[in-house]
């Protein structure tokens, strides 16, 4: 990795003010070729915040340039798929991981670090993390910004939804899923979640397998 490429990991809580104000800054920047004033300015106030539980469940991610916050985005091993909406705040029960899918939850970029590979990097190590702990699929809803992203990451798109936010104004979005790859194969590099650092790191390829011991001679026979 570039030595100059944002530094992936777990997102605490000292980091909640700058996520608050990186959700806000990239909901300004990016809604506006989607959605209308009406929606934007609403969707700062009511999507564009942060879900401490995510922070406190060791789920969420940032990425750091620097001293500066320019991605953010995780997962959730609990039923609330997504923020602004008044029937999923409250959702704490936790999934069954053999029969529903894990949350990619609240992915944002700051504007200005667009087409980089940043989401891209959220959704790997969240992938990863998810099947650690034995999921099978992933779920979430996009908004119309974030569909690309999701779409080029191998969600399919299950339908089209109009979310209502608490002010009433009405939001397209896009329910989507997508199965969770199995392990790399030895030798590949694969991002994974360190739990014990609170870091995201690429793990070192696997030693290569011993050669395959020499056939046994056989003696010909007389």
């Amino acid at each position: 990795m570039d030595p100059t490429d944002p530094v992936l990991r777990l997102a605490t809580r000292a980091d909640v003010p700058a996520i608050d104000a990186l959700m806000k800054a990239s909901t300004r920047a990016l809604f506006p070729s989607f959605y209308d004033e009406r929606q934007t300015a609403s969707s700062v106030i009511h999507i564009a915040h942060v879900d401490t539980v995510l922070v406190d469940d060791r789920t969420y991610l940032v990425l750091e340039a620097g001293t500066e916050l320019v991605g953010c985005g995780g997962w959730s091993r609990r039923d609330k798929l997504f923020s602004g909406s008044s029937d999923q705040e409250g959702r704490a029960r936790l999934l069954d991981p053999i029969t529903e899918p894990a949350r990619v939850r609240a992915m944002f970029v700051r504007g200005d670090w667009i087409r980089r590979g940043l989401g891209t990097r959220i959704l790997e190590a969240c992938e990863a993390a998810a099947r650690d702990e034995g999921f099978r699929t992933m779920a979430l809803m996009a908004t119309l910004p974030g569909y690309p992203l999701y779409e080029r990451f191998g969600f399919q798109a299950v339908e089209r939804q109009m979310i209502t936010l608490p002010d009433g104004v009405q939001l397209e979005c896009v329910a989507m899923t997508r199965p969770i790859d199995e392990p790399a194969a030895a030798g590949a590099w694969s991002v994974r979640l360190m739990r014990t650092s609170g870091d995201c790191e690429a793990a070192p390829p696997a030693p290569p397998a011993p050669p395959a011991p020499p056939a046994p001679r056989v003696s010909p026979r007389t």
